[in-house]
C-alpha cells in the first residue's frame, strides 16, 4: 500500500446543505455522480455522501455513523494571523467552534470547529512544517524557495 489517501468521505444528513457549507469556505465542486459531492482538494478528493446511504453501503444502522469517532481532520495555513479568520468564516457558514484560535503547547497556533454533521476539522499554523508553494503538506515541510 502506497502512502497515500486518496478520497476522504463524510457522511452527512443533507447532501445540499453540507455542499453548501464547503463551497462558503472557498471550495469548488468537481463533476460527480448523482447521490455524492465531491471537492478536489490539492493531492486527493474529499467527497460528501448521503449518511443513509453509506450505512446502507456498510450493512449498518444509520445511528451508528457519526459523532466523535476519534478523527479531525486538518487544514494548515501558511501564516499564523489566517488561522482565526477562517474560524470566523467557518462559524458564519454555520459551524460550530470547539476550540477559538490559540498558541499550543509545540509551537504552532490552531483552533477547531465542527462542520454541520459533526465532522471536527482543526485548523492550524506550524512553523515546523511550512508548505509547498502549490500548498501542499507534509510532516517534515517543505524548505522555503
Amino acid at each position: 500500500m502506497q502512502p497515500r489517501v486518496s478520497l476522504i468521505t463524510l457522511a452527512v444528513d443533507d447532501l445540499e446543505k453540507s455542499a453548501s457549507f464547503y463551497e462558503a469556505l472557498g471550495w469548488k465542486r468537481v463533476e460527480s455522480p448523482d447521490g455524492v459531492i465531491a471537492f478536489d482538494l490539492i493531492g486527493q478528493t474529499l467527497g460528501l455522501y448521503p449518511k443513509a446511504a453509506l450505512a446502507d453501503e456498510l450493512g449498518i444502522e444509520t445511528q451508528d455513523i457519526g459523532g466523535f469517532s476519534g478523527i479531525t481532520l486538518a487544514h494548515n495555513l501558511r501564516e499564523k494571523e489566517h488561522v482565526a479568520p477562517l474560524l470566523a468564516k467557518a462559524e458564519a457558514a454555520g459551524a460550530k467552534i470547539l476550540k477559538p484560535a490559540q498558541d499550543v503547547f509545540w509551537g504552532g497556533h490552531h483552533g477547531y470547529f465542527a462542520d454541520l454533521d459533526g465532522h471536527i476539522w482543526e485548523i492550524a499554523w506550524n512553523p515546523f512544517s511550512p508548505l509547498s508553494p502549490g500548498g501542499a503538506f507534509r510532516w517534515t515541510g517543505y524548505a522555503e524557495s
